[in-house]
């Protein structure tokens, strides 16, 4: 193998990397990922299309610290950015109506584990904006709600 081929396949392992990482932002259901894929950009690589997609996340991203990510990201690629507001108040429109939905549909006295799981599995992506938005808090958060809905 000579040098030409060695310099190929590290362009192309860069670009699978870049490209991995893009996808990952777009992941709506997984704050996380969205997270670390920011972090994981390359400070160097001063992208439009990168520009572009880190600027919609500043934007309208549902979980604050994803927002807050790209717009560091943003300002270390030397772009003139503000950061947005924090939401307050109830982050997904009908939240309530969608938990009486999810509780209303499991058996008379079921826990609020079984609760929590059904939630995760029927509305992730609900779940997931509010698992980021509240942190460590949620559990407690969502327990305190759960408690509160009223059953069938």
């Amino acid at each position: 193998m000579d040098n030409k081929e060695v310099e190929v396949e590290v362009i192309d392992s860069e670009e699978a990397k870049f490209e991995a990482l893009k996808k990952s932002i777009h992941r709506n259901a997984n704050w996380r990922e969205r997270l670390e894929a920011i972090q994981q950009l390359d400070d160097e690589v001063n992208d439009q299309q990168i520009i572009d997609i880190l600027t919609a996340r500043m934007n309208n991203d549902s979980v604050y610290e994803v927002q807050e990510a790209a717009y560091n990201k943003l300002k270390s690629l030397g772009e003139d950015v503000q950061m947005p507001e924090k939401k307050k108040g109830e982050l997904v429109k009908g939240l309530t109506k969608i938990l009486i939905r999810i509780k209303k549909s499991l058996p008379a006295g079921h826990s609020y584990e079984e609760f929590k799981e059904k939630f995760k599995k029927m509305r992730i992506d609900i779940y997931d904006v509010y698992e980021g938005e509240k942190g460590a808090e949620f559990d407690s958060w969502l327990e305190s709600t759960w408690a509160s809905l009223p059953s069938k």
